[in-house]
């Protein structure tokens, strides 16, 4: 199904091939078989264009139907067609001047242009002169307004539209766009009207190559595979359905490393392509260069065509792939990411502020990318909006001819995307029922002091949220017990027991095969030692179904660390010691507590690891970044709580005493946001590297899984501490489990 690229043909850019004559014999057209599919395909109310057009595309279907007529008269055929062709632009011209309408590009130079053909051939279109003038001035207007800056962008406009000025173009300036396949932007327009010009035999090949591929009508631009492709991968991710194309994305994804690696025009000469490519490609492993991207720099982009037609979708690409940063100081990404983002947020307020412009898909995608970049959303929360869009979307697109293609916009896809969406959430449903009686099971109800709904609440929606794959229920059902039983442990630790009762569960713990009922403890120990001992139990037994070896020993070890490490900040807090920096964050990677929710999961998400594996230099350093990422966040985000309440085991606080007043609590704070924004680039490095690595992609996504929900939990004042579920907590809760998404018939 990925292979496949469907793409309409334009009747604008087969007019154009259709007007070429035969170098051999002028009067007869080179191309008689697209001359005579224009006779073939006008449509109905005698326009040619695309069939069902949007009501705001009359500019499209004008000047398409008015290139078709001349294409017609030049060489005298199709009578009939012209006739009715005429009708339809004397019937519709008005709107050529309506500026609620969507313009093709170069539309306000094209239009006058052919309307002076028209005239030079005789055809009197019924415009009067005044409007006629009109035109003429609005063409005049465009071409004065860039003349003054002769930028490398305004070249490439003028370059780009060059059917709009005929003979009179600087034909020595628009062949410096000639790209490798002999066309001029991948454009059948440009190429063939500079054929007909200057017979440039590289030209004719491009156009030659276009029919043996299309047969008698030509695209609005070609290449397009290459796009398409990327484009629906990342379709497929953004909608959830990817894991069932893995045979085709993988397929893809080597096709376009191929090409990377070779430097081809088909991804290096379009921004959008580029951005797209180096975003995918990094993160699925290959060793892409940032490097590449600076040939779009600010001053660079701005000298390209899309710069100059200042497109949206470029730049909304090129800043997504800057989000893309798995090195500190990627100046390249950086200085992309800057410029990028103040441009979406401009044209946001611009586009907000047309009341005649009506919303679009790219509006959405904007906004999305800004308020959530690579790193803060939930797929599952990613999976609703791209559906939500998906479905209202358009496999149309506009550049100087209206085009369409299946791979912008599938229907197929659109309906599997929706049926696993569904499907997700009833499962996720069930699992929550299931969580619910863990939770009056584990006896944990029972104890002294309170277990808050939002912890209980973000303990299954989060990871809902984020692991979102059927096949990985217990995965996710042991990502929610342990997550909570984590928070109830550090509660116990931070607030709710003595010194004697720390002590006692970790001898517990140790111990192990203990009947708890004969052992001298409270009961507050009890119930959390009774609740522990089952879920790593349940836990350990179905880890090792699917490593086929014991894990439980490893997996009670891992919480008597992360007991011992709680244990320590407690002794340090009711001393007063003051640690090092490096000796609390030694600790802290431990006491963050992700050891009880990781490790169990790396074993459950379904490759089997080994023992060496499990304790790699890799997998142990891979631990130590997303702890370091999440305990930062965690102190960060709940500095001045903490502060409040008088604790000073936090890094910002440590960083004061020990900085002994030679840095404000501002740069205190700035610091460490820094080294949020290191850990989690590093986080990525490790992630998306394949060579080398002894960790499976599933078990690194996992890992990549829970920087976001940390970055979710801890964005704000962290969440979990919230007396009230925040709205934040009940828009997922409502996304995960209550609304089904619906497609209108």
């Amino acid at each position: 199904m990925l292979d496949k690229v469907e793409l309409s043909v334009s009747g604008y850019d087969t007019a154009w091939v259709a007007m070429i004559p035969s170098p051999s014999s002028p009067e007869t057209p080179l191309f008689p078989q697209s001359l005579n599919w224009l006779l073939q395909n006008q449509q109905n109310d005698g326009s040619w264009g695309l069939p069902h057009r949007n009501d705001l595309l009359t500019k499209d279907s004008l000047l398409t139907t008015l290139a078709c007529v001349l294409a017609l008269k030049q060489w005298g055929v199709g009578e009939q067609q012209t006739n009715r062709g005429f009708q339809y632009i004397e019937s519709n011209i008005a709107s050529a001047l309506d500026d609620k309408q969507d313009s093709p590009i170069g539309f306000d130079i094209i239009f006058p242009h052919l309307l002076e053909q028209a005239q030079n051939l005789n055809l009197n279109l019924p415009l009067g002169g005044k409007r006629l003038e009109t035109f003429i001035q609005k063409r005049e207007l465009e071409i004065q307004s860039g003349w003054g800056s002769k930028s490398e962008g305004w070249k490439a406009y003028m370059a780009y539209i060059s059917e709009g000025f005929g003979k009179s173009q600087n034909w020595e300036m628009a062949m410096k766009f000639q790209r490798k396949n002999g066309s001029l932007f991948n454009s059948p327009a440009t190429t063939a009207s500079a054929y007909t010009h200057i017979n440039n035999p590289h030209c004719l090949d491009y156009l030659f190559s276009l029919l043996d591929k299309f047969g008698n009508a030509v695209p609005t631009i070609h290449p397009f595979d290459v796009y398409a492709r990327l484009h629906m991968v990342d379709s497929l991710e953004k909608l959830g359905i990817n894991r069932h194309f893995k045979e085709e994305i993988g397929s893809i994804l080597e096709e376009t490393w191929r090409m990377w690696q070779q430097e081809e025009d088909d991804i290096f000469s379009e921004p959008t392509t580029c951005a797209m490519a180096f975003r995918l490609l990094c993160l699925h492993g290959y060793n892409v260069s940032s490097d590449a991207l600076d040939r779009f720099s600010e001053d660079k982009f701005l000298n390209t065509l899309q710069g100059y037609l200042k497109d949206v979708e470029s730049v909304l690409e090129l800043h997504k792939a800057s989000q893309i940063v798995s090195h500190s100081n990627d100046s390249v990404l950086e200085e992309l990411n800057s410029w990028t983002g103040h441009f979406l947020i401009e044209y946001l307020s611009t586009s907000s502020g047309n009341s005649h412009k009506p919303s679009n898909h790219f509006d959405h995608e904007v906004s999305f990318a800004l308020r959530f970049p690579h790193h803060a959303y939930l797929d599952f929360i990613l999976n609703r909006r791209s559906i939500e869009h998906y479905k209202e979307g358009d496999q149309r697109r506009t550049l100087k001819s209206s085009y369409s293609s299946l791979n912008l916009a599938n229907k197929e896809f659109l309906l599997l995307g929706v049926e696993d969406f569904n499907h997700c959430q009833l499962a996720f449903r069930e699992e929550l029922d299931l969580f619910n009686r863990w939770f009056m099971e584990s006896g944990l109800e029972k104890l002294h002091f309170p277990i808050s709904k939002t912890k209980a609440a973000y303990s299954f929606l989060t990871v809902a949220a984020t692991l979102t794959s059927p096949e990985l229920r217990e995965a996710r059902l042991t990502w929610a017990m342990q997550g909570l039983l984590t928070c109830v442990v550090d509660d116990f630790y931070d607030v709710w027991s003595t010194e004697e009762e720390q002590i006692n569960l970790i001898q517990l713990m140790e111990k192990w095969d203990v009947d708890a009922d004969k052992e001298s403890c409270s009961e507050t120990v009890k119930i959390l030692f009774l609740a522990l001992k089952s879920t790593i139990c349940e836990s350990a037994t179905q880890a090792s179904e699917v490593q086929g070896r014991d894990v439980l020993n490893h997996l009670i070890q891992i919480w008597v660390d992360l007991m011992r490490s709680q244990l320590k900040e407690a002794e340090w807090f009711g001393s007063k010691h003051v640690p090092s920096i490096e000796e609390y964050e030694r600790n802290g990677i431990t006491s963050m507590a992700l050891g009880p929710i990781l490790f169990p999961i790396m074993y459950l998400v379904g490759p089997k690891l080994p023992q060496d594996v499990i304790e790699s230099d890799e997998s142990n350093y891979l631990f130590e970044v997303v702890s370091l990422y999440g305990r930062y966040l965690n102190d960060v985000n709940g500095y001045q709580r903490e502060k409040e309440q008088g604790k000073f085991l936090n890094s910002i606080s440590l960083r004061m005493i020990h900085l002994c007043g030679s840095a404000t609590e501002e740069e205190v704070i700035e610091t460490m946001k820094r080294k949020i924004e290191e850990k989690r680039k590093e986080l990525l490095r490790i992630v998306s590297k394949e060579e080398g690595s002894m960790l499976p992609k599933e078990v690194k996504d996992v890992y990549w899984k829970m920087c976001r929900s940390l970055h979710l939990i801890y964005k704000k004042e962290d969440v979990i501490h919230a007396k009230e579920m925040p709205n934040e907590v009940i828009n997922i809760r409502d996304i995960v489990l209550s609304d089904p998404i619906i497609l209108n018939s």
